[in-house]
């Protein structure tokens, strides 16, 4: 299948790329953005779309290395009067792994030609602190302040602030109104839903599937917003196993029709937030009413310690993908509107149906450069990268919506 739609997207590259222009043309675009997609082999599709990707550190080196040239690109075009940057992180003072992440975006925008410095909202930084990652690298981060409604330090007055911080924690007491941040404020977890994303994205592969003149039930993903979740509430997780087993029987219908021989199943997120938190998968009405307490732990659990009262019942995409014995799937990573790198993310302690997106993934070589030296023998990045580029789409109009 992947080699059939390749084709297509190569044989109708001018189309799309109008198309994809067209619809850009005059949105907000954030400076950088993540896409995890699941190839179950019969149909390929988008899973997550985050804003404030970490996992740079990941990415294929050779992508690392024309990472600063798209950088560059898109912040001369977007903020051309742009000198110095402050890239604000998220307060995770003791993720190792995190500052790996941190100190590649660093990395790039410094080799981009941008004085870069690093910093944090929260108190416990003080006044600054050398923070080491995982490798053994040392990072300073210095604590950020506001004033009159302008993020700085006390040393460093950036012309442009991007964010590495999600917004969980909107920051309420903080004045950001003469800030100027990409990406937006408005699009951080605490006010963005998942529902709002994949309505933006399914109703986009409608039109890209006309383009290529294939069945859009290839790319999209089912997924339907169900409110007042209370986990401890036992009508409550009623009502959400009734209406996952309609829409697994749904799926299973799909199947059906597309002569695919699967079982079909849903995952339970969380409509707000990320780091792989409040997902569980649910091959029935029945596995919901059975939560043991792990089950129900995870569904309390939030960034940032918030409990979680709205939940998405979304359409399990199984993973085809292997990589070294291990299920896979790839995350692709966009600057603007171009693919800037990407990775497999595998995992051996979980199975295909299974999210891949917890502790014990491990980060395998996928490289979207290898697309501008032979697009031809490609069809992985092409096909995968497509589908990013609609999640970009998704996330465009999303930030329209907090615009009005």
């Amino acid at each position: 299948m992947k080699e059939r739609l390749h084709h297509k997207m190569l044989d109708r590259c001018e189309t799309l790329i109008e198309w994809y222009e067209h619809k850009l043309d005059g949105e907000f675009i954030p400076f950088y953005s993540s896409y995890d997609v699941r190839d179950a082999g019969f149909k390929i599709g988008n899973v997550d779309g985050n804003i404030f990707p970490a996992g740079f550190n990941n990415i294929c080196q050779v992508d690392k290395e024309s990472a600063p040239e798209i950088a560059t690109d898109f912040l001369e075009y977007t903020f051309p009067s742009c000198k110095k940057i402050l890239l604000l992180t998220e307060d995770h003072l003791k993720n190792l792994y995190y500052w790996e992440n941190v100190i590649a975006i660093c990395d790039m925008l410094t080799e981009a030609g941008y004085d870069v410095r690093a910093g944090m909202l929260s108190s416990e930084i003080g006044e600054g602190q050398t923070l080491q990652s995982f490798s053994g690298k040392d990072i300073f981060i210095a604590r950020v302040y506001s004033e009159s409604g302008q993020l700085m330090l006390k040393d460093f007055v950036p012309d442009l602030v991007i964010s590495n911080n999600d917004f969980s924690n909107p920051y309420d007491d903080v004045d950001f109104s003469k800030t100027l941040m990409t990406p937006l404020r408005e699009l951080g977890w605490y006010q963005r839903k998942k529902n709002a994303y994949f309505q933006n994205y399914n109703a986009l592969v409608e039109e890209f599937a006309e383009i290529i003149e294939e069945d859009p039930w290839l790319f999209q993903v089912q997924t339907e917003l169900f409110q007042s979740f209370d986990i401890k509430d036992d009508g409550s997780r009623e009502k959400l196993a009734q209406r996952s087993q309609e829409i697994i029987d749904e799926i299973g219908e799909k199947y059906k029709q597309h002569q695919v021989n699967e079982s079909p199943y849903v995952f339970i997120k969380n409509n707000s937030g990320t780091y792989g938190l409040g997902v569980v998968e649910a091959y029935s009405g029945e596995d919901i009413m059975g939560w043991n307490y792990k089950s129900k732990k995870k569904m309390k659990a939030a960034k940032g310690g918030g409990g979680i009262s709205q939940v998405i019942i979304q359409e399990g995409i199984p993973s085809s993908l292997q990589e070294g014995g291990a299920t896979a799937e790839p995350v692709l990573y966009m600057i603007g509107k171009e693919l800037v790198g990407g990775f497999l993310r595998t995992h051996e302690g979980k199975d295909a149906k299974q999210s891949l997106n917890s502790p014990g993934a491990v980060y395998k070589r996928l490289c979207l450069s290898d697309l501008k030296v032979r697009a031809e023998g490609c069809p992985l990045e092409n096909v995968y990268g497509w589908i990013a580029k609609i999640g970009l789409l998704s996330i465009t109009q999303e930030a329209q919506a907090f615009k009005k």
